[in-house]
C-alpha cells in the first residue's frame, strides 16, 4: 500500500453523531456529497445509519446512484437541483429530490406519472440563502401543487440558513429573521390543510447555537466529520472529533549543509546544517501548495516545519540535526495528534470542508473503528 494515506476513524463518527443525537433529540441527515467530504461515501453511510442516521444527503444524481448500487436503502435526499435529462435516474434510484419551484415539480410529477413511481419531494424555501428554494409567499401554493399530485408526496419541507456558523450580532439577528420566515411559512402550508412532511432547517452552525431550527430533522455536515464552530471564547462549541488523519512516511533522508536551498523558486535555505527528510505527498494528493515554508508535520512526537515549496507528488520536511528519525518512519500531515484539518484551514484562510474534499481520490482510505 501507498505510504500516504488518509486514516478515517468511524469510532469518531459514532461518537459525534451520539453527541448531536444527545443534544437535539432529533431524526439526523447525514450530507454524503462530494464523497462523503473526502472520506468515503459509501464507507460512512453505513457506518452513520449503524450509528442511528435515518436520512443521508447527496449533491447529485450520480452520487445518490452510487449509494444505491452499494446497497443502501435509506432515504436519500438530493439537494441541488439536476438536468431533466438525470430526472430519470433520479426516480429510479428513489432520491427525494429539493424542489422550489413549479417547473421542476410539474418535470418529477411527469416521471413519475411515466413510470408508474410516486416521488417524494422535500419542498425548498429561500429564507435568505439566495440559492436555490421558492420564496417564502410561493411555499403554500406549491406544497398543495405536489399533494394534489397522484404521483407526488410531499415528504418534507426545509430551507437552508446562511450565517448560522456566527455569533456576530448582525449574523445572530439575520439567522432569526430566517427561522422566523421559515416558521410562518410552515404555518401557511398546515392553513391550506397541507401536511407539510418532515421540517428541517439546522446545518452544522444551527444544530449548534440555535434549538429553534431544530424541527424535526438536523442536517449537520461538517459536525459530523469532526470540526465545530467556535463559541464566544474561541474554542469548539461542540467537543466533536475529526474523523480524518492524513499519514505518510520519510522516504528519503538527507544531511544538507548551512545555505543549502531546498524545492522550485529556492524560497528555503537551511540557516544551518540540517537533515532534510522527502514525504511522498504533494499537491495532486491534495496537499495545499499554499502550505509551504509554514505548515509544520508530526515526526517523532514533535511538530517540524515543511522546508520550501511543496510539489506535485513530494514535500520536503526540515528535521534537524539530531532528530534519530529514519528513512521510512511515519508523519502525520494532520489529524491524529497533529493539528487537525481546521486549523490547516484556518492558515489558508479557509474552511475545513475544502481541505478534506480535496484530498485526491490516488490517496487510499483506510477505516478504523476501536469501539
Amino acid at each position: 500500500m501507498r505510504a500516504t494515506r488518509a486514516l478515517i476513524h468511524l469510532d469518531h463518527l459514532k461518537e459525534n453523531i451520539a453527541l448531536v443525537t444527545e443534544k437535539t433529540g432529533r431524526a439526523i441527515c447525514m450530507p454524503l456529497k462530494a464523497g462523503a467530504y473526502g472520506h468515503g461515501a459509501l464507507e460512512l453511510a453505513g457506518a452513520a445509519l449503524a450509528a442511528g442516521v435515518t436520512y443521508l444527503a447527496v449533491a447529485t444524481v450520480g452520487e445518490g446512484t452510487e449509494l444505491r448500487q452499494g446497497g443502501i436503502e435509506a432515504p436519500v435526499l438530493l439537494l441541488s437541483i439536476p438536468l431533466p435529462e438525470e430526472i430519470k435516474e433520479l426516480a429510479a434510484s428513489d432520491m427525494e429530490p429539493l424542489a422550489g419551484d413549479g417547473e421542476y415539480i410539474d418535470a418529477l410529477d411527469h416521471e413519475a406519472a411515466r413510470t408508474g413511481k410516486r416521488i417524494r419531494v422535500h419542498l425548498k424555501i429561500d429564507t435568505g440563502m439566495g440559492r436555490i428554494g421558492c420564496s417564502p409567499a410561493m411555499a403554500p401554493a406549491l406544497a398543495s401543487r405536489i399533494t394534489k399530485s397522484k404521483n407526488l408526496m410531499l415528504a418534507g419541507t426545509a430551507t437552508h440558513l446562511a450565517v448560522s456558523d456566527s455569533l456576530a450580532p448582525k449574523d445572530r439577528a439575520f439567522t432569526n429573521r430566517q427561522l422566523e420566515v421559515f416558521s410562518a411559512a410552515v404555518e401557511a402550508i398546515k392553513a391550506l390543510g397541507v401536511d407539510p412532511g418532515l421540517v428541517h432547517a439546522a446545518n452544522t452552525g444551527a444544530v449548534t447555537f440555535y434549538s429553534g431550527a431544530w424541527f424535526d430533522m438536523v442536517r449537520p455536515g461538517i459536525l459530523l466529520y469532526g470540526y465545530a464552530p467556535k463559541d464566544k471564547t474561541g474554542k469548539a462549541a461542540v467537543p466533536v472529533k475529526p474523523l480524518m488523519e492524513l499519514v505518510s512516511s520519510l522516504v528519503f533522508i538527507k544531511p544538507v549543509a548551512r545555505g543549502t536551498t531546498v524545492s522550485y523558486g529556492r524560497i528555503w535555505k537551511a540557516r544551518t546544517g540540517t537533515v532534510i527528510g522527502t514525504i511522498p505527498i504533494g499537491y495532486a494528493d491534495g496537499l495545499p501548495r499554499g502550505l509551504g515554508n509554514t505548515w509544520r508535520i508530526l515526526a517523532g512526537g514533535v511538530l517540524r516545519p515543511l522546508a520550501g515549496r511543496i510539489c506535485m507528488d513530494q514535500c520536503m520536511v526540515d528535521l534537524g540535526r539530531d532528530s534519530g528519525l529514519r528513512r521510512w518512519d511515519r508523519v502525520t500531515i494532520f489529524g491524529g495528534k497533529a493539528p487537525h484539518a481546521g486549523v490547516m484551514a484556518s492558515l489558508l484562510g479557509t474552511i475545513p470542508y475544502e481541505i478534506t474534499c480535496n484530498i485526491n481520490k490516488r490517496v487510499p482510505r483506510i477505516y478504523i473503528d476501536k469501539n
